[in-house]
């Protein structure tokens, strides 16, 4: 696929609404995290492949000249999931906070340094022609993305389909900005098919998670509603059954 050259005003706006969705999206997850000082239930995982994702991910957008809310986008995803795996390490691994901010800074200096050599590398084969290189990393981009929503899903499978630990704002603003992204790309001149595919990796897999807790919401409505009339937790009703 050639770069882009001339970006429709309607590819931008939609790439502007999913970056702004993908750069506050974790941020009710880092509240959250930071309110209770618990991170049960968010696997760190998840996380640092998330923020791991984002190194070829705006490899690939930036190579490709895609319009800038999409170029930017993946900068700010990475950024903010390395604070969650960070905080994942204070506070569900006891490490020390100075620790914790020294690795934070070191992982996040070696993503952007080699994201930059990606682009420089990448960029003058790209003009030339050879789109090998940036498909590789768009491959790669797309594995690590959905390799990172499966953690959960051992979540829900140890928890029979409850999800604990992650916060419906995040994971809602994540779907929406997936989506809003899927729709700027196809607004563009040329739909880029595999910058599709992974937001439509994302989209699917976060629609799993979301239906696994409405199967167990309904599964556990009489015991929910026993717990509500006693005063008592799910967990401890649930442990009478």
């Amino acid at each position: 696929m050639a770069p882009q050259q001339d970006i429709p005003v309607a590819a931008n706006v939609l790439g502007t609404i999913g970056t702004v969705l993908w750069c506050v999206q974790t941020i009710p997850q880092i509240w959250t995290n930071w309110r209770t000082k618990k991170t049960d239930g968010l696997p760190g995982s998840m996380m640092y492949l998330w923020a791991l994702c984002g190194v070829p991910f705006g490899a690939y957008n930036i190579v490709q000249m895609f319009n800038y809310p999409l170029q930017v986008q993946p900068q700010a995803f990475m950024a903010l999931c390395l604070v969650n795996w960070c905080q994942i390490l204070l506070y569900n691994s006891k490490w020390p906070m100075v620790r914790v901010v020294l690795i934070g800074l070191a992982n996040a200096a070696a993503f952007a340094g080699v994201q930059a050599a990606l682009i420089v590398t990448l960029r003058p084969l790209y003009d030339a022609g050879n789109s090998t290189g940036v498909l590789i990393v768009g491959i790669i981009a797309n594995i690590l993305l959905a390799v990172g929503l499966l953690p959960p899903y051992g979540e829900l499978w140890k928890r029979r389909g409850r999800v604990i630990g992650i916060n419906f704002v995040f994971l809602s603003m994540d779907w929406l900005g997936a989506f809003f992204s899927l729709m700027s790309l196809a607004a563009q001149n040329s739909f880029d098919i595999l910058g599709g595919v992974l937001y439509i990796v994302c989209i699917l897999l976060e629609s799993g998670i979301f239906m696994s807790h409405l199967i167990w919401l309904f599964r556990t409505r009489k015991i929910r509603r026993e717990a509500a009339s006693r005063g008592k937790t799910f967990d401890n009703i649930a442990a009478e059954h």
